[in-house]
């Protein structure tokens, strides 16, 4: 397989499409969801267009994956976003017009269970963008993170090396979508301490391949990821997801990532900061460092067999914590564990 192609990019006053290829959220949260759309007219100068399941929660997947086939065959559309995750988009993909998507290459940006899409595009050799969400960022209570925006902008609008930021403050804990005034509201935050790295200190380039472990896992269960071959040198990134998955789990999954001979062939790895609290699970402040104390030292142990020579970098704001940064999707990135940094190729 060649690697994957980086699509054109959109500018300010284009059309671009908002698509719910996995849960029709906007059904349930329009308060949110408007913001949204709101802040991606006025803030990035753009203009959503919708599709018959943008709005429609529990539609058929084959239409879901019909409106995402259409956004990328319509020729003035030059990207697409989707509005939130969910859990049955490994169920749309296979629906997917490949001939229609190879044929129109557009910058597809969403997360979480579009973990199939991203990896999907991957297979067609497009590059994708992790993050950005219509509900999630766009939609933020309070005012827009200016750290996922700014790396939002430049994902969408320009082409060069991006150097990633540890946030100074990041946050687990949403405000609820199910109360609008809550919208008025800023998100708690808690201070940050910077990325954690191991391993050896040495630069590494490739492409990156991953998303969200749980997500990962089902590809894996049904074979749609790429062979170990064909990403061996690429750098891995994983995250988990607000279903808040056990450190036993988190173990488990990238331990069959190594039986498959995945982990061997990555020589950095990119974990994104843990999620721990939901609001079934709302665990106070020490609960949530003791959560993500026990899924790094999973991650750290399951490396330790697999890949024990990886460059590792933990907490990157890659995931399901606030604020996100867009990273390309089998796209260029250096890991720098000499000088501390990480750039993306936008």
């Amino acid at each position: 397989m060649t690697s994957p192609s980086y699509p054109p990019k959109p500018r300010p006053g284009d059309r671009v499409a908002v698509v719910s290829p996995s849960a029709g959220l906007p059904a349930l949260f329009p308060h949110v969801y408007e913001l949204g759309l709101r802040r991606l007219r006025e803030e990035f100068g753009l203009e959503p267009v919708e599709y018959p399941t943008t709005r429609v929660l529990g539609a058929d997947p084959r239409d879901r994956a019909r409106d995402l086939t259409a956004a990328f065959a319509d020729p003035t559309i030059t990207a697409v976003l989707a509005t939130v995750g969910g859990d049955d988009l490994i169920t749309v993909t296979p629906h997917l017009d490949d001939a229609v998507l190879r044929a129109n290459p557009k910058p597809y940006f969403g997360y979480s269970d579009n973990t199939n899409v991203l990896n999907h595009l991957y297979r067609l050799g497009i590059v994708s963008y992790h993050g950005g969400s219509v509900l999630v960022h766009l939609g933020r209570p309070g005012s827009p993170h200016p750290l996922t925006f700014d790396s939002l902008r430049a994902a969408l609008f320009t082409s060069g090396w991006y150097d990633l930021t540890p946030a100074p403050q990041w946050g687990d804990r949403p405000n609820d979508w199910h109360d609008p005034a809550a919208l008025a509201d800023e998100p708690e935050m808690l201070p940050g301490e910077g990325w954690r790295w191991q391993g050896p200190a040495t630069v590494v380039q490739g492409r990156t391949w991953g998303g969200n472990l749980e997500i990962l896992h089902w590809l894996l269960a049904a074979d749609r990821v790429p062979a170990a071959g064909e990403l061996a040198g690429s750098v891995l990134m994983v995250e988990t997801s607000e279903e808040l998955p056990p450190a036993t789990e988190v173990f488990r999954i990238l331990r069959n990532m190594g039986e498959r001979g995945l982990l061997a062939g990555f020589p950095a790895v990119l974990v994104g900061r843990v999620k721990a609290w939901d609001f079934e699970r709302p665990h106070s402040p020490e609960e949530r460092r003791a959560w993500a104390d026990a899924q790094r030292e999973a991650v750290s142990r399951a490396l330790a067999t697999y890949a024990p020579d990886a460059v590792v970098v933990f907490d990157v704001d890659l995931g399901h914590t606030d604020p996100q940064l867009i990273v390309p999707y089998g796209g260029e990135i250096r890991v720098d564990a000499v000088e501390r940094r990480i750039s993306v190729r936008y």
